[in-house]
């Protein structure tokens, strides 16, 4: 039984809640591992869209443990990734999307002059510090079967086969032209796509 606090970010566009389905099953698949829960939270019905939100994006943070701790509705501006560096971390695990990021938080410190971070860990690409990522061989995308978080839009990119999983080792990096950065508030055609030479 975990006491710590997970989060869902979820994306609110035009008023709707996107890939609401996939926020959904991994919420009550942290409630079922955490907590022992067996019954379904139904976010469409637990979640009401304030008036005061416009149809620009906005970004739906739903903190809960053992219940629904808060909402907060807030507008969401894109950051802008130039160049990405390597951090290390062998022993690094966030598969539940813990409010708690300290580690995180410790390796983003290391960027220097990057605008954002390539976790490697035992020799295996990871995650971003807030994005899972793909890399394009060729001819198509390929996504770390290794992540730190199983992300709902990497979930959704996999179902609909615009992303295939792999083992990425970073010495596989070189193979690969480009990398694009993806989470729940960056679907795959906002997503920030760069060369891999940014990556230092």
């Amino acid at each position: 039984m975990s006491d710590k606090l997970c989060f869902e970010t979820i994306c609110v566009e035009n008023r709707t809640l996107k890939n609401l389905p996939f926020h959904e099953a991994r919420l009550n698949r942290t409630r079922r591992e955490l907590w022992g829960y067996a019954g379904e939270w139904p976010l469409s019905e637990l979640i009401e869209i304030p008036d005061s939100i416009d149809n620009e994006i906005h970004k739906c943070r739903l903190s809960f443990g053992k219940e629904i701790e808060e909402i907060r509705w807030e507008p969401y501006t894109m950051r802008t990734i130039r160049k990405i560096r390597r951090v290390y971390h062998d022993d690094i695990d966030y598969s539940y999307k813990y409010e708690g990021r300290e580690e995180l938080n410790a390796l983003f410190a290391q960027r220097d002059d990057a605008d954002e971070i390539l976790i490697i860990r035992n020799g295996l690409v990871t995650d971003s510090s807030y994005c899972n990522v793909a890399f394009f061989d060729g001819s198509s995308w390929v996504t770390p079967s290794t992540p730190l978080l199983q992300g709902t839009q990497r979930a959704l990119l996999l179902q609909t086969g615009m992303i295939h999983e792999a083992a990425v080792q970073e010495i596989d990096l070189i193979g690969f032209s480009h990398i694009k950065l993806f989470n729940a508030m960056m679907d795959w055609e906002r997503a920030p796509m760069l060369e891999t030479s940014a990556i230092v």
